[in-house]
């Protein structure tokens, strides 16, 4: 067990609680079914990510001997096919990498999302409602993309990690990009331990992790996996200058963007690398795999887009609520 890992959050219906008692020794009877969940809904979301977590950090209360135990890989393989055919039914199939990355390139001048809410209008509990919702990759970050590593040779294997030596700092702790967003978790008042916030995040932000390690965990979705980091890193740059100008317009301190300005630059940079280097490579050496990168630029839109649509529909209600599970305090 790790003593500094998160608990494990309550259960949010029959999968996640069959997960969890599983894994604390109380496990169901009866297993429930899968077939019939919703792929994008509470219960299957937060017990995929509690199977997914035992690969991460863990949780206090559970032996890390689990993370290789059939029983939790037995069901999260059955949660998985039904995330995976709920992302598949979500997006146009296609091969086009080329112009599917093209599309992100092209941001709308008027543009509507959350980046430019928080920009234009956000007041500074929606902004630490959103670092809170964030934190549940950001204390994480890069590392459901390292799982690709050992799946990729050559150039497109060198190139991204060279992208992920940025991710963790170029060597040095105190840049990594999951300290940097805890420093501007703490500057908003905000708990910055791992996992603080996950009994309170929704399906709309399990589901865009979930995604991340469904494909970085699986070789056959590797050319998922790559396609879904190009993709975010084409639009991280200039969504975190929205983002960095919503904490000064708030009055967070420099060492609170930090980890929005060290984006700007980084990932304009690391977009063409992902672009020419990793997804040029890997898709002469194995052209059948453009399918699949397509399917993860795809689904990065379509979990982003979710999560978005859910915050905003929220916080413009004509009565505002905490887009979270219950309000931060």
């Amino acid at each position: 067990m790790n003593g500094e890992a998160p608990k494990l959050p309550p259960p949010r219906g029959p999968l996640s609680e069959a997960v969890i008692g599983l894994l604390t020794g109380n496990p169901p009877v009866d297993m429930p079914a899968t077939a019939d969940a919703d792929p994008f809904g509470e219960d299957l979301q937060l017990a995929l990510y509690v199977c997914y977590e035992l690969h991460y950090q863990g949780f206090a209360e559970v032996d890390d001997a689990w993370e290789w135990r059939p029983e939790p890989l037995r069901l999260r393989a059955e949660l998985e096919r039904v995330f995976l055919a709920g992302l598949r039914a979500g997006v146009a199939s296609g091969d086009d990498v080329t112009g599917v990355l093209e599309e992100l390139l092209s941001e709308p001048v008027d543009g509507d999302g959350l980046s430019y809410h928080l920009r234009d209008q956000g007041e500074r509990w929606q902004l630490r409602e959103y670092v809170a919702h964030r934190s549940i990759y950001h204390l994480k970050e890069a590392d459901p993309h390292a799982w690709v590593i050992p799946r990729l040779t050559g150039r497109a294997k060198a190139a991204l990690v060279a992208v992920e030596f940025d991710e963790f700092g170029g060597g040095r702790a105190e840049m990594m990009h999951s300290r940097l967003f805890a420093d501007l978790m703490e500057e908003l008042g905000l708990d910055s331990a791992y996992g603080a916030y996950l009994d309170v995040a929704p399906a709309e932000m399990l589901a865009v992790v979930n995604m991340m390690s469904l494909f970085g965990l699986h070789r056959a979705l590797r050319g998922a996996l790559t396609g879904h980091f190009a993709a975010a890193e084409i639009t991280t740059s200039p969504s975190a200058r929205r983002l960095a100008q919503a904490l000064e317009r708030l009055g967070v301190g420099p060492r609170g963007t930090l980890f929005f300005t060290e984006h700007i630059e980084a990932d304009a940079v690391h977009e063409q690398v992902l672009r020419r280097d990793v997804l040029g490579d890997l898709l002469e050496r194995e052209p059948e795999l453009a399918a699949d990168v397509v399917l993860g630029v795809r689904a990065t839109e379509l979990v982003e887009e979710r999560f978005g649509s859910h915050v905003l529909g929220r916080w413009r209600a004509p009565e505002p609520a905490s887009s979270l599970l219950r309000p931060l305090p």
